[in-house]
């Protein structure tokens, strides 16, 4: 009998208590009469999937937003249980919650840590509360070492801290603080965002009204540079282009995602990667709830990428790893050589001196972290004139409702 394959579950909890300007997320605010039909959508959803994953083994749980934390607990634990009877947990799954600072009690940590809860990801982004209102953050400064705290206390394993940089009018010196400031509370996990103008956002508004001027790009990536030194220097591993921890801490759950790996997307607006198919559910909540309750599930579309968008897409997730990855995984998973589909432009990037092999892995330098988009477009760019160039196997691809 061969080995149950592996699953990461993502669970998207779209619910928040304000909306943060800057944020391009499938969130609303305002909705919490919905909560409880939302949680019973939820487990619906993961009993009609169930089905599906008899030969699965999930490895990782993911809850994210939204902001899971300002879900009752024992929803969350409902949650939990509904993926374990759909499918089996291996016994080391990362279960993972996100939350605010400030907004989770010590007896809702303790309940989520007795469900299985053993990461928490607080959303601090900042240390300043001038910046915190910036971004719209309910909480205070003080809040993050508070909760960062309590999640101890409660037993939760591994906590990482979320932070912003590269807002408008920063200085290298406050971003310093902030880096220190943060290192002192000794978190496990450091995610570090630069601020990104999405369009549609109320940010995008006040910046096309001149009412707010993003800073320098230079200046950003120079802030990226900061925090890499600093948290090597300070034990961390920087093992993913926004992501550093210390030994042991490395998130499990988004390494699906960064390899290729099959994850099920559950909930409003969720995505999901299944045997090569991606899906998205419906967005809106109440539709979501409304298209549960008819079906048993929620999926808007799902699509079969063809071979060139699947290349492109492997390329760029992997390129996010700081260890890069093999040629020959390339090849095992598309049964053609890495070279032969896009040597031009990997050849042209080790030219400019943005990727580099490292022992039998191609991974981006330094400098090619920060130009990660670029590289990843002349590839998909190449890509897309080598598929209208070659046989149909690498033209087409399907779509539709299913």
């Amino acid at each position: 009998m061969s080995a149950p394959r592996p699953l990461a579950v993502y669970v998207h909890i779209p619910f928040c208590v304000r909306v943060c300007g800057y944020c391009d997320f499938n969130t609303y605010a305002g909705m919490d009469a919905l909560k409880g039909g939302y949680t019973r959508a939820v487990i619906s959803e993961l009993e009609f999937w169930a089905s599906d994953l008899a030969d699965r083994s999930v490895t990782s749980i993911a809850f994210g937003g939204g902001t899971p934390g300002e879900m009752p607990p024992e929803s969350l634990v409902a949650i939990i249980e509904a993926v374990r009877a759909a499918a089996p947990l291996a016994p080391d799954a990362e279960i993972s919650i996100e939350a605010n600072p400030g907004t989770t009690s010590a007896p809702a940590l303790r309940a989520l840590a007795a469900a299985g809860v053993n990461r928490i990801s607080f959303g601090a982004q900042s240390f300043d509360a001038a910046e915190l209102a910036f971004l719209d953050r309910v909480h205070t400064p003080e809040a993050t070492a508070a909760s960062l705290h309590l999640a101890r206390e409660a037993g939760i394993a591994s906590v990482n801290l979320d932070l912003m940089y590269g807002l408008p009018g920063q200085e290298p010196a406050a971003w310093q603080a902030a880096l220190d400031h943060a290192l002192a509370l000794s978190p496990d996990h450091l995610s570090l965002y630069a601020l990104t103008v999405e369009p549609g956002t109320p940010l995008d508004g006040h910046v096309e009204r001149g009412e707010v001027t993003p800073l320098d790009p230079d200046a950003v990536a120079a802030m990226y540079e900061t925090a890499a030194a600093r948290l090597e220097a300070a034990g961390y591993r920087h093992y993913e282009l926004s992501n550093w921890a210390r030994p042991g801490h490395e998130s499990r759950h988004n390494r699906v995602y960064w390899t290729w790996g099959d994850y099920l997307g559950i909930g409003a607006g969720a995505h999901g990667f299944l045997d090569g198919t991606r899906f998205e559910n419906v967005a809106n909540p109440r539709a979501y709830i409304d298209s549960v309750r008819r079906d048993g599930r929620a999926i808007a579309e799902a699509v079969r990428p063809d071979a060139a968008t699947s290349m492109s897409d492997w390329l760029a997730l992997r390129l996010r790893l700081v260890e890069g990855f093999g040629p020959a995984e390339f090849a095992e998973c598309f049964g053609e050589p890495l070279e032969a589909v896009a040597g031009p432009p990997l050849d042209a990037c080790r030219e400019a001196g943005l990727l580099e092999e490292s022992g039998e892995k191609l991974r981006l330098t330094a400098r090619g972290r920060l130009l990660h988009s670029e590289v990843s477009v002349q590839v998909l760019l190449h890509l897309r004139e080598r598929a209208e160039e070659s046989a149909p196997a690498l033209r087409g691809g399907a779509s539709g409702v299913a």
